[in-house]
């Protein structure tokens, strides 16, 4: 019997078109830009968020981190939230590795950042002060309920990166999902942005990879950050070949999931014992919390899940994050309900 993995979409694995692709892909050498197969993914990276160029990385902290090195300097200062993905994360790499002090925001519940917030987190020029010099903010936002920021909002936070001479990155790993859940495209969420993430080996089920899109200046000096960082490979074009059956096969029934994590939060939501988080789920994340009657927390509760041969993620002592993603079938839905009705029956 097979788990039930809801504890992230990183678990998803190649399909096997992905599989067949890998074994049958054409490569050179990526660090020469050689590699035909690298070469094509970034292309069609860089046309789906409307940018310039694409540089292929091993993940998405790579990516981030690569953005970050390439738009600031030692000793400069980085604007995010308090619950963003790189800060809490990503083993604190801009400050061990580039000497970048983040300066951490509070996020709201539907993970923007206050826009007075971020006027006021903008350093004046004084001497004693780190300089601000880039913001960066996350779409899906996945602490925050996995929450997409709107076009409008997106365009906000840029007016005030381009007021006081500021970049803008954006974390979008899950863009395509909050693309979804706003009936847009993914260029217009990123329109206004400098550089901007995306994953494909989460909801899009490739087995590696992560790919960072920006203008042509920026991608070259992007390209010699991944060099020092260690991610100049080789005939990478082996991995790269899922990446292009992620974005032409798997990206279009994205939909799929988002309606599945529907499902489950409509079944979960009539078992005693828990409750949804509101506005839950709003792309691919249901998000639910025990009630404070439950005799035992999300750790306990979900040991007791992995008897019943499902696997959720706890976020925290009473919450839980369930992501929907490509393995995930409306069966494996239902079975994950009576699993966690079965549980909390015998701990109430």
């Amino acid at each position: 019997m097979n788990f039930i993995d809801l504890r992230s979409d990183t678990v998803t694995q190649p399909t096997a078109e992905m599989r067949e692709a890998m074994a049958n892909a054409v490569v050179g050498d990526d660090v020469y830009g050689e590699d035909p197969t690298i070469n094509r993914l970034q292309e069609m990276s860089a046309e789906l968020m409307g940018k310039e160029a694409g540089l292929f990385v091993p993940s998405g902290t790579m990516g981030n981190l690569v953005a970050i090195l390439s738009h600031c300097q030692r000793g400069d200062e980085v604007i995010l939230g308090d619950l963003a993905h790189t800060f809490l994360y990503e083993g604190g790499g801009m400050a061990a590795l580039g000497g970048i002090q983040p300066h951490t925001i509070r996020n709201q519940p539907d993970g923007t950042l206050l826009l007075e917030d971020i006027r006021t987190a903008i350093r004046s020029d004084d001497i004693h002060q780190p300089t601000t010099r880039m913001i960066t903010i996350e779409n899906t936002h996945n602490r925050c309920g996995g929450t997409p920021l709107t076009i409008a909002y997106t365009r906000s936070v840029a007016g005030i990166a381009r007021e006081h001479g500021l970049r803008l990155h954006i974390d979008g790993a899950r863009i395509f999902n909050a693309a979804i859940a706003l009936n847009v495209k993914p260029s217009d969420l990123v329109e206004t942005a400098d550089s901007v993430t995306f994953c494909l080996s989460k909801g899009l089920s490739a087995p590696v990879g992560s790919v960072l899109c920006g203008d042509e200046k920026f991608i070259r000096k992007a390209q010699r950050i991944r060099k020092q960082l260690g991610g100049g490979m080789r005939q990478a074009g082996i991995i790269a070949a899922a990446g292009i059956v992620a974005l032409e096969k798997v990206l279009p029934r994205l939909p799929e999931d988002h309606r599945r994590a529907h499902l489950l939060a409509d079944g979960l939501k009539h078992v005693e014992g828990i409750h949804l988080e509101p506005h839950t789920p709003q792309t691919n994340m249901v998000y639910i919390v025990l009630d404070e009657y439950v005799s035992e927390d999300a750790y306990a509760i979900s040991k007791r899940l992995m008897e019943k041969w499902v696997k959720v993620g706890p976020v925290g002592k009473m919450r839980f994050r369930l992501v929907l993603h490509y393995w995930i079938t409306d069966p494996d839905v239902e079975k994950t309900v009576m699993a966690f009705k079965e549980t909390l029956k015998d701990v109430l």
